[in-house]
């Protein structure tokens, strides 16, 4: 029986480019809970072109050596990078994004057009690949991508993929005046670090962008905390994935759904 041939470039939890002869769902419930590599957490990962090729990755070789066991079961993964991934990948060849539960359970995101009228004020973002921070900033989605690919910037990447976290910082930063135990928005972090990024931004009008955190931790951030979707970025391009409503989700994917 013969296997079709895909590309996968995880994004979440490490950086790989991977070689599989498992669909889509197949993949999630693999790397969650199929693999001697034991991972329990969320997994995102973007299918590629399989006939993309770039000089970076030796891809000609392991695609062609990617065939069945012995038994006739499909490969379920051969490894072909796990450093500078995205990177090396263009924009052009990435197709559908999938992100599962630590069940594995997965739904695959679409290709949109990102057209949220700009407002002013200050957002959360969550870089996911390759840096992993967690960002307070003045910039909107599209101009925050910009700023951490630019060349000039001595914190930016040639390519980035990020979300934004749905979270109304002025009515949050109020609540927890009145109530000093109100519970951090983000589980992972203390939300003293939230006023304190606030009031550094407000006091200093040229700074654009407060680090609140080494790293994102994804794993403890609901898919329904999300906003608008996750975006690809670097310094001439965008892409940029919705994120469907939680009712849409729920009819496409129960069980996703339940464990999002």
């Amino acid at each position: 029986m013969d296997h079709e041939k895909r590309l996968y470039m995880v994004l979440y939890p490490n950086s790989a480019l991977i070689a599989s002869q498992y669909n889509p769902e197949m993949f999630a419930q693999h790397y969650t809970s199929g693999s001697s590599r034991h991972y329990s957490g969320k997994v995102i990962f973007a299918e590629v072109d399989a006939g993309y090729r770039n000089g970076y990755f030796e891809l000609d070789a392991i695609m062609d050596g990617l065939v069945p066991h012995s038994d006739g079961r499909p490969k379920a993964t051969k490894f072909i990078s796990s450093y500078r991934v995205l990177e090396h990948v263009d924009f052009s060849a990435i197709g559908r994004l999938y992100i599962s539960t630590e069940e594995g359970h997965c739904i695959g995101l679409e290709r949109g057009e990102f057209s949220v009228a700009h407002q002013e004020g200050f957002r959360v973002y969550a870089e996911i690949a390759p840096m992993r921070m967690l960002v307070m900033s003045k910039h909107d989605p599209r101009k925050f991508g910009a700023y951490i690919t630019d060349p000039g910037n001595h914190k930016s990447a040639p390519k980035q993929f990020y979300t934004q976290l749905n979270i109304d910082l002025v009515e949050f930063l109020a609540e927890f005046e009145k109530n000093p135990f109100k519970p951090s928005p983000i589980p992972s972090l203390h939300p003293s670090m939230i006023r304190d990024g606030f009031h550094e931004l407000m006091s200093r009008p040229t700074k654009n962008n407060k680090g609140l955190a080494l790293d994102s931790n994804l794993d403890a951030t609901s898919y329904r905390l999300l906003k608008h979707g996750f975006f690809f970025s670097s310094k001439d391009e965008s892409l940029f994935y919705p994120l469907p409503s939680s009712a849409e989700i729920e009819t496409r994917n129960l069980k996703f759904w339940r464990t999002m």
